[in-house]
C-alpha cells in the first residue's frame, strides 16, 4: 500500500496534530503517512481582523479542494474550524479522542482571571471569547490577537498585552501548559463547539484511506461534536458566531464514576458582543440521538431569545 497523503496547514500545531494522526495510524494499522503542507486563506490573512476569521471554512477550504482533487488521501482538522456544512464527496471518517475543551488563560504577571487589574489588555481572536470577557469582566479591555500559539504568546511577553486567552488544547499539544495562568471554567468561559477534537476528513468513495482512519474515530466524542454542531447548524452559525457549547457524557447516577452510556448534555450560551445581554440553556438526552440534541437546545435558546441577539451580529436566522 502506498503512503497515504496527509494534508495540513504549516502551523505548528496544525503539523502537531498531523503528525499524531500519522503516528496512530501507523501505531494501528502500520500505515505509512506523508505530509502535505498546504496554506490557506486563514494563513494569509493571519493579521486581518476578527470580523474577518468569521468567513466559514477560511481555515480548511484550500485542504478540502485538494481532497476533492486528489492532491492528498486524508486532511487533519481542528473541529471548531469546520463549517457545519461540508462538500459533497467528502466524509469524516473519524473525531479523534477529545482534549481538554477548555480555554485558558495566560497572563504576564501571573494573576488569574479575576485579578487582572480594571483596564488590562486582554488578547483574542475570538467574539466568542470578547463576549463572554466583557460579560464576566466589563473592566477589562478585550483586544484582537491573531498568530499562532507561539506568536500570540511572544506578543504576550513583549508587552503588548497583559493577559492572552488561548485553546487550552492547543498549548498542551505544543508543550506550553506550563505557561497557563488559569484553566477557565465553563461557567466563565463557554468554549466553541468541537473545541479540542480533530477530525480526519476523506473522499467518501475512497475505502483505502477511509477504512484504517475509522479505527482512530472516539465515539463518545463523536457523539459530543455532534451534538454542538447540530446546535450550531440551527442557529446557522460558523466559527465567529458569538456562541459557547460544551456537550459531554456525565457520571452515571449514584456513587459510581463511571460515564453514563445511554445520556448525553449540553449547555450553550448566545451572547451579545458587548457581553450584556445573553441566553444560556442546557439540556439533556439519548447518546444515541445527539444530533437531535443539539437541534432542540438550538431551537430552545432561539425561543428565549438569541434571534434577537444573533441580530446584533449581522446574523438572520429564519426557520418554517
Amino acid at each position: 500500500m502506498k503512503p497515504l497523503r496527509i494534508g495540513t496547514r504549516s502551523s505548528p500545531l496544525a503539523v502537531w496534530q498531523a503528525n499524531h494522526v500519522r503516528d496512530r495510524l501507523i501505531e494501528l494499522r502500520g500505515i505509512e503517512c506523508e505530509l502535505v503542507r498546504i496554506r490557506t486563506s486563514g494563513d494569509q490573512f493571519q493579521t486581518g481582523s476578527v470580523t474577518f476569521t468569521g468567513t466559514k471554512g477560511v481555515f480548511i477550504k484550500e485542504l478540502e479542494e485538494a481532497l476533492l482533487g486528489g492532491k492528498i488521501d486524508l486532511a487533519v482538522h481542528s473541529m471548531k474550524d469546520v463549517p457545519t456544512e461540508i462538500p459533497s464527496g467528502l466524509d469524516f471518517r473519524a473525531i479523534t479522542k477529545r482534549e481538554d475543551p477548555r480555554d485558558c488563560l495566560i497572563s504576564r504577571g501571573g494573576q488569574p482571571l479575576r485579578d487582572l487589574p480594571a483596564g488590562a489588555r486582554v488578547g483574542t481572536s475570538s467574539l466568542r471569547r470578547q463576549a463572554q470577557l466583557r460579560h464576566f469582566r466589563p473592566d477589562l479591555r478585550p483586544a484582537d490577537l491573531r498568530g499562532n500559539v507561539d506568536t500570540r504568546i511572544k506578543k504576550l511577553l513583549s508587552g503588548e498585552f497583559d493577559a492572552v486567552i488561548l485553546a487550552l488544547a492547543g498549548v498542551r499539544r505544543l508543550g506550553a501548559e506550563d505557561q497557563v495562568t488559569e484553566v477557565l471554567s465553563t461557567d466563565v468561559m463557554l468554549p466553541a463547539a468541537g473545541q479540542g477534537a480533530l477530525g480526519i476528513e476523506t473522499r467518501r468513495d475512497d475505502v483505502e484511506a477511509g477504512s484504517p482512519v475509522a479505527a482512530l474515530d472516539d465515539a463518545a466524542t463523536r457523539a459530543c461534536v455532534t451534538a454542538e454542531r447540530a446546535l450550531l447548524r440551527e442557529l446557522e452559525g460558523g466559527c465567529q458566531l458569538p456562541l459557547g457549547a460544551y456537550a459531554r457524557i456525565p457520571l452515571a447516577a449514584g456513587q459510581s464514576q463511571e460515564p453514563d452510556s445511554a445520556a448525553i448534555e449540553i449547555e450553550a450560551a448566545v451572547f451579545a458582543p458587548n457581553g450584556r445581554d445573553f441566553v444560556r440553556l442546557d439540556a439533556r438526552g439519548s447518546l444515541d440521538a445527539p444530533a437531535e440534541l443539539g437541534r432542540r437546545l438550538g431551537q430552545a435558546l432561539l425561543e428565549a431569545g438569541a434571534d434577537r441577539i444573533l441580530r446584533l451580529v449581522g446574523r438572520s436566522v429564519g426557520h418554517s
